[in-house]
């Protein structure tokens, strides 16, 4: 059981100094005179088992950076993805625009934010596994992402969608992901770093113990970025924690926010 603390837009103004930022429940209470309990040492990961509910966990270097990408270091990036990012007024970041100019698509449009980007969102999300395919349900706007682990290919007819066609197979105790078929109306990042139908991302979902686990991800989209882009990110299982509603069209005051 878990209160959510502020709205949509709080969130979304918070992650412009701290994206990688620990739900305020982690944070201790105010005026608690109790000190931190001692950390102690996880158990074991189950095997091939990934379910439960996690959140994003920052680390001593992403607490560095203020940004609203995945890393200190912007991606290299094509002549046409150079173009494309110049033109995109993101509401983060260090070229940021008001909540009234912003183009944005999640602020502006409430459209879903894509794969890699709907991480960035700093909401928790919950992965639930069956033998044909693994859902992952984000609490944001109850996006719900399956990767399939039947041993399927991507179709050759894939249908271009925001969060992509996934597949996904273990490689020892680390669940590969593979995923393609994006269309072309979602960023990245907060910060506006655009990409192509030609995106393709690998993601590395390791359960180091039964607390944590991180997620290797690599972008490579030839037509937008010049090398692919890499970055982990860390998560915490919260095993008492349950998803809740977060519907984005409910929050749309933001487009009131400086009227």
């Amino acid at each position: 059981m878990r209160n959510r603390v502020g709205t949509f837009i709080l969130a979304g103004v918070a992650a412009i100094t701290l994206p990688f930022n620990l739900r305020a429940q982690n944070a201790p209470q105010s005026g608690s005179s109790k000190p931190a309990a001692a950390s102690t040492a996880s158990a074991p990961a189950p095997v091939h088992d990934l379910s439960g509910v996690w959140n994003m966990h920052s680390t001593p270097a992403q607490r560095k950076y203020t940004g609203n990408t995945y890393t200190a270091q912007p991606p290299e990036m094509t002549a046409w993805g150079t173009e494309k990012y110049a033109a995109t007024k993101p509401s983060n970041g260090p070229r940021t625009h008001s909540l009234k100019d912003t183009d944005d698509p999640v602020l502006k449009l409430c459209l879903p934010p894509g794969t890699p980007r709907i991480y960035l969102q700093p909401f928790p999300f919950q992965i639930v596994q069956t033998p044909k395919e693994i859902l992952m349900i984000y609490e944001y706007d109850h996006t719900v992402r399956q990767i399939f682990i039947d041993g399927r290919t991507h179709p050759d007819d894939v249908l271009p969608t925001y969060m992509g066609h996934s597949i996904g197979k273990w490689d020892g105790d680390t669940l590969v992901v593979d995923t393609v078929g994006f269309n072309e109306k979602t960023w990245l990042d907060r910060d506006g770093h655009p990409h192509s139908d030609q995106l393709h991302v690998t993601e590395r979902f390791h359960r180091a113990d039964f607390d944590n686990m991180t997620i290797d991800i690599t972008m490579e989209d030839s037509k937008a970025l010049a090398k692919p882009w890499k970055t982990q990110l860390n998560f915490q299982l919260r095993p008492g924690w349950d998803i809740m509603e977060l519907v984005c069209t409910d929050n749309a005051a933001f487009e009131n926010f400086e009227k």
